[in-house]
């Protein structure tokens, strides 16, 4: 959906789907740096960048928006709230992204793999996307590599680690949290930094 190096096109709003931004390097291999799921807008601030800084590809097949940079500046920067809206939004990504380095810098495997598993769950939950503990996960052990910066070896024996302890089931691409409280205390998980409402909120 977007190039990396391209002319910004404006910003994404994930309505269905799952997409992913990402760093690719000469040699191929690419970083995932974020999961954009339904509800999520991605390149708020294109109006401001002479070329982009990632790409942004899709991991399922996707229905989105595309706002261009001149709906950008007359729906959003010229609105009071909406302005604060992409204040919160952009304050939200880089809680995230903090996160993100901390489990690539500090955390092992198996707590990357899973603080990930619960971040997706949290933000599934919250777009009405997840069955219980159980949601969707289409995403491939190789995106998962390329998201906690692991070989696509150790990135199974993290998932198989978690399968041990019966921490999660993962089959057909569906994956279950059967002890979520394990979980949370394994990632050492604060959901805070997404400022997600409530549940049931």
């Amino acid at each position: 959906m977007i190039v990396e190096g391209s002319d910004p096109d404006g910003a994404i709003l994930i309505l269905e789907g799952i997409a992913c931004r990402y760093k690719q390097r000469s040699n191929g291999r690419r970083q995932i740096t974020a999961y954009l799921l339904p509800g999520d807008m991605s390149d708020l601030d294109a109006v401001f960048q002479d070329r982009m800084p990632h790409g942004v590809s899709t991991i399922t097949p996707c229905r989105i928006a595309r706002l261009s940079p001149r709906v950008l500046n007359e729906t959003i920067y010229q609105s009071q709230a909406l302005s604060q809206a992409a204040r919160m939004l952009s304050l939200i990504e880089e809680a995230t992204s903090g996160e993100w380095l901390l489990n690539l810098g500090c955390r092992s495997g198996v707590e990357r793999l899973a603080h990930l598993i619960c971040e997706l769950f949290h933000r599934l939950r919250a777009v009405g996307l997840t069955n219980g503990n159980s949601f969707s996960l289409p995403v491939t052990q190789v995106d998962l590599a390329h998201t906690l910066g692991l070989s696509g070896v150790h990135t199974n024996r993290s998932l198989q680690e978690l399968r041990h302890q019966r921490v999660i089931r993962l089959a057909e691409r569906r994956l279950t949290i059967l002890d979520l409280p394990r979980l949370t205390s394994i990632a050492e998980f604060d959901p805070t930094y997404l400022n997600l409402a409530p549940e049931g909120g």
